[in-house]
Formats: structure tokens, C-alpha cells, sequence
């Protein structure tokens, strides 16, 4: 039975207070599991930001690494520069951050006695869950996001840890096809692998007209204007520089179209000055950062969500992708980052190659020309998002492996 489970998740992500993105994906798979019957503990490092009286449907643990707590610089979305690499006082600290995290660890799993050990990212996260399943003998399996490949690969010392790591694990799950193959360069076992996604709560996160249409006159959009939505980190890899690039291209098929930048990060300054050197003017907006409960009212307001992912480095499915499509949006997409695990061309959007704005113009344009089209391809979203891309559905998916590493224990 589910209920029999229990599984301590590892992550150095997680939400701290109320409307904090950072790890909400951890946060909403963990409330999946239990809500399928499974005991969660969740193990964290510790953070000053964590308000102490958040209320969780999981038991969490932190563990300090490193006085004053000013010094714990790794996780909660500043462990990197451009998801390019790691930042010095993320390296300084880490030897600190696993020597605790495996004295937490290991203390947990005796106290509790879990069945799985399910890390999140390869490192830190899957080291600090290898040392302890070699220790004590609990089930392993690690998620790999993205950035921690990159990180895996960074010098022959994280190498090493990686391939102890996935030689360790008995299940190995990652959300694109590219950190797949990233991962058994590492020595992960093809007999170990499944590809599956962070997903989305369809409740939470659903078609809202209305939602759309006010945020739209406070944007000073029209109901005729064709709104493009960008969701993510500003950073290399989400590609979002060919899509400010295939603005003028779309303009240029007579689409009254406007495109929403929605994120921060190191990359903005740059898009701002390409977006002026192309004369988009007020046809590019950069949105900022948007509270995790006003999120859901740009992707009503949008005629299409489109991730432009590119192999800079290579990386997993974006959550904003699942989201736009429990909205019932339509999907615009390269081929890149997981995209077509949840994009399937000619059904819910379209898939286009890395690093070609042309080919972006031409099926945005396609989009905004064909109103049916439009509705039958963001229905299509709407119902993969609730069959298929649930946490719910996920964590069933997790719950059968964790059921058949538990058996195979006993």
C-alpha cells in the first residue's frame, strides 16, 4: 500500500514562505505523494528566510553548514551565475554543506527508517543520499533537473562524485532527453532510467478569461492584439534572445503582436539593448518578477506560450510550459529541453530547431492567423495537463518505482 511508504526527499530548493518560487516544484510533488499516501519528510538546508510557522503537508528538516548563516550561499536560486556556473562562495562552502548534509542524512534514516532516499539535483543532493544509502542500505533514487549536469561535469572532483552517485542509484529520472544522455556519459544505467517531468496542479492553474482580460487593460492590450508569453530566468539557455529576434519577423506578416518577458536574471540588460537595436519599442515588455499567485493571470492574458530553449548548456522541460498549458494556451517550442516530452507537433503547439527565430516567426504566425486552430491546440493543452502532466499522475508514476525498490529491499 501506498500508505506503507515512506520517503525522505532531499533538495536544497524549496519554497520558504508564502509565494516563494524557489523549489515550488519540490514543494507540490511532495504534497502529491501524500496526498496518494505517502509519509514524506523533506531535508533541506537550513536558510534564514524560512518562516518558521508555514504550514506543510510533509514533515521538513533543515541542517545548518556554515556560521553565520550568511555564509549558507548554496540552493534557493543563487547557487549560480546564468545557470553557467557555480558561484565562488557556492564552492567555498560546499565541502561544509555535504559533510552536514550526510551527518543529517544519515541521522534522519536511522531515526525514521525510510524506504527510499529520493534526491533532487545529482549534486549536492545525489552524493549526500549516495554516502547514505551506501551507509545504511535504503533505496536511492535521484532526479536530475539540469543545472546540477553541468555542475556534474565542471571538474574531475564533481565527476567522481557524480559517477559514485548514479553508481549508487537504483532509479534515475530526468525531464528531457538531452540530460538523459548527459547522464549516462556519467555512468547512469539505461536499465535505471525513466524520463519524467515536474509537472503542474490543473486546479490551481486553469483556463480564467476573465483574469486575462483585466490583466490585459492594465497592460494597456487590446482584445486584438496577439500576446506572446515568455516565462523563465533570463539566462543563456532559455533562448529567449531568438524570440526578441523573431519579433520583427512576426510584425512583418502583419500580426499585431506584443511579447511578455516574464523573469529576471543575468541576460536582461542584454535582451533590453536588443530589443532597442531591433526598434521593438513598447512590442517587447520586461515584465520582472511575478508573485506566484498572479502568475496564472499572464498566461490568460496570452495568446501563446513560447519556450525557445537552447543547449546553453543543456537542460530540463521548464515548468512554465505545463503551466501555460493547464491554461489552455498553446505551445510554441524548440526541440530542445525536455519540450517535446509535453509539446507534440500539430496537437498542442508546434516544435521548431534551437537557435532559428525565422522558424519562430513563422509558427507564432501560424497561430495568430487561425483562431480554431488557436482553441483546438490550447483545449488539447488543457486535457494532457489534467490526464498526463498532474503531480498527481506524477507521483503515481514515482509511488510504483518507490513500491518496487521498497519490495525489492524487503
Amino acid at each position: 500500500m501506498a500508505g506503507s511508504l515512506r520517503i525522505l526527499e532531499l533538495t536544497h530548493n524549496l519554497p520558504r514562505f508564502p509565494g516563494d518560487f524557489s523549489g515550488s516544484f519540490i514543494d507540490a510533488l511532495c504534497q502529491a505523494l501524500v496526498q496518494l499516501g505517502g509519509e514524506v519528510t523533506v531535508l533541506a538546508p537550513h536558510d534564514r528566510a524560512y518562516l518558521s510557522g508555514m504550514t506543510r503537508a510533509y514533515s521538513l528538516h533543515t541542517f545548518r553548514y556554515a556560521w553565520p548563516a550568511s555564509l549558507q550561499t548554496v540552493g534557493y536560486m543563487r547557487s549560480m551565475v546564468g545557470d553557467l556556473r557555480l558561484r565562488p562562495s557556492s564552492v567555498l562552502v560546499t565541502p561544509a554543506l555535504l559533510a552536514a548534509g550526510i551527518q543529517a542524512c544519515t541521522r534522519l534514516v536511522r531515526h525514521q527508517r525510510p524506504d527510499v532516499l529520493h534526491a533532487h539535483w545529482l549534486l549536492p543532493n545525489g552524493f549526500i543520499a549516495a554516502v547514505t544509502s551506501r551507509l545504511t542500505g535504503v533505496k536511492l533514487a535521484i532526479s536530475l533537473p539540469g543545472s546540477d549536469l553541468l555542475v556534474a561535469r565542471s571538474n574531475p572532483l564533481a565527476r567522481a562524485f557524480a559517477r559514485f552517485s548514479l553508481a549508487q542509484a537504483d532509479l534515475v529520472t530526468a525531464n528531457s532527453a538531452e540530460l538523459q544522455q548527459v547522464a549516462y556519459g556519467l555512468g547512469a544505467r539505461r536499465e535505471q532510467f525513466d524520463l519524467i517531468i515536474y509537472g503542474v496542479d490543473p486546479s490551481a492553474l486553469q483556463p480564467d478569461p476573465a483574469s486575462g482580460s483585466a490583466l490585459r487593460q492594465e497592460l494597456a492590450l487590446s482584445p486584438s492584439h496577439f500576446v506572446v508569453l515568455a516565462v523563465g530566468r533570463l539566462v543563456p539557455k532559455k533562448g529567449f534572445r531568438y524570440l526578441v529576434e523573431a519579433m520583427p519577423g512576426l510584425l512583418a506578416t502583419g500580426v499585431d503582436a506584443y511579447l511578455l518577458l516574464v523573469g529576471e536574471g543575468s541576460e536582461r540588460q542584454a535582451l533590453e539593448q536588443l530589443a532597442a537595436g531591433l526598434r521593438l519599442g513598447r512590442r517587447v515588455r520586461f515584465i520582472g518578477s511575478v508573485p506566484r499567485g498572479r502568475i496564472s493571470a499572464y498566461y490568460n492574458a496570452a495568446d501563446v506560450l513560447c519556450m525557445p530553449s537552447v543547449t546553453e548548456p543543456e537542460d530540463g522541460l521548464n515548468v512554465c510550459v505545463v503551466d501555460a498549458m493547464a491554461c489552455g494556451r498553446p505551445i510554441v517550442a524548440t526541440t530542445v529541453a525536455g519540450n517535446p516530452l509535453v509539446v507534440r507537433e500539430g496537437v498542442n503547439g508546434f516544435l521548431v530547431p534551437e537557435r532559428r527565430a525565422d522558424l519562430l516567426a513563422s509558427r507564432l504566425a501560424d497561430i495568430a492567423a487561425d483562431h480554431d486552430l488557436a482553441a483546438r491546440f490550447g483545449a488539447a493543452s488543457r486535457k494532457m495537463a489534467e490526464q498526463e502532466f498532474s503531480w498527481r499522475a506524477l507521483a503515481g508514476r514515482y509511488l510504483d518505482h518507490f513500491r518496487r525498490l521498497a519490495a525489492a529491499s524487503s
